[in-house]
């Protein structure tokens, strides 16, 4: 493999078997990281996953867990660990939508996106802290005990109607973050979120998938283009690495310039 940019780090990726997650497992992968790609429904697309990683020189392997739940959470980091030795690296992706008006939500609706999105960002971080302060910096590894990225979105900071669970979800995961990474900086462990835009995946399909839902969607885009997940693949390597070492308590918004409210270019 030609980037060793990631090389004798350990990378935990959490709902890695599509989309953003998958394109970022792949990418850590390409840089050299051996890779836990963490899945909960759809084993065939992790298997997936983990098929193109090895075929490309990569090292990885697959394992089911709801980022939900704290047994589950805990057994996947000590798999890493009884695996590859430490972590370095966590990359906490995984995340849904159920989305509903308010005054239509059931509590149900709520609890899910909170818990996945936002409780599972929690308790994942948690446990990869622990393992970065137990660990501390590794010489000729990284410069950093510990490296924990934070999928946000850019509704962290734009509101989104008809999808309070979500935006509440992502507003959590910013200003959590912002506090982790105030608390483990002293340790040399950096926490950083990435805020994507419009990306092309499932999750979003009818945003995408024909010419008129598109081109609706590219009024939000300054830039002209939809996101792919290999562009937050190759963010996340960089955040990942030590070319960011002074990067913490920020999100990085990917997004070709949806957070500039492009409804106000020609309505100032």
């Amino acid at each position: 493999m030609s980037n060793t940019t990631l090389k004798n780090q350990v990378a935990v990726v959490t709902g890695a078997d599509s989309g953003i997650g998958k394109g970022i497992a792949i990418a850590l992968a390409a840089a050299g990281a051996k890779v836990l790609v963490n899945y909960v429904h759809n084993q065939k697309s992790a298997n997936e996953v983990l098929a193109q990683i090895e075929k490309a020189g990569g090292e990885a392997f697959v394992f089911q867990a709801d980022v939900s739940q704290e047994p589950e959470v805990m057994k996947m980091f000590a798999a890493a660990k009884d695996k590859y030795g430490n972590i370095d690296i966590l990359v906490n992706n995984a995340g849904l939508q159920k989305d509903a008006k308010l005054v239509d939500m059931t509590l149900d609706e709520w609890d899910k996106v909170i818990s996945v999105n936002l409780t599972g960002q929690f308790l994942c971080a948690r446990e990869a802290a622990r393992e970065f302060i137990k660990k501390g910096v590794v010489e000729g590894v990284s410069k950093a005990a510990g490296k924990i990225i934070c999928m946000s979105s850019v509704h962290e900071v734009i509101p989104w109607a008809g999808h309070v669970n979500y935006a509440a979800s992502k507003g959590g995961i910013s200003l959590m973050m912002k506090s982790m990474a105030q608390e483990l900086a002293p340790h040399k462990i950096r926490v950083v979120g990435i805020g994507p835009g419009a990306i092309q995946t499932p999750i979003n399909k009818e945003a995408w998938d024909t010419p008129e839902a598109l081109n609706k969607l590219l009024e939000l885009i300054p830039y002209g283009r939809i996101g792919k997940p290999e562009d937050i693949g190759n963010l996340a390597v960089w955040l990942a690495s030590d070319q960011s070492d002074y990067i913490t308590g920020t999100t990085i918004f990917m997004d070709g310039g949806m957070t500039l409210y492009p409804g106000f270019a020609d309505n100032g």
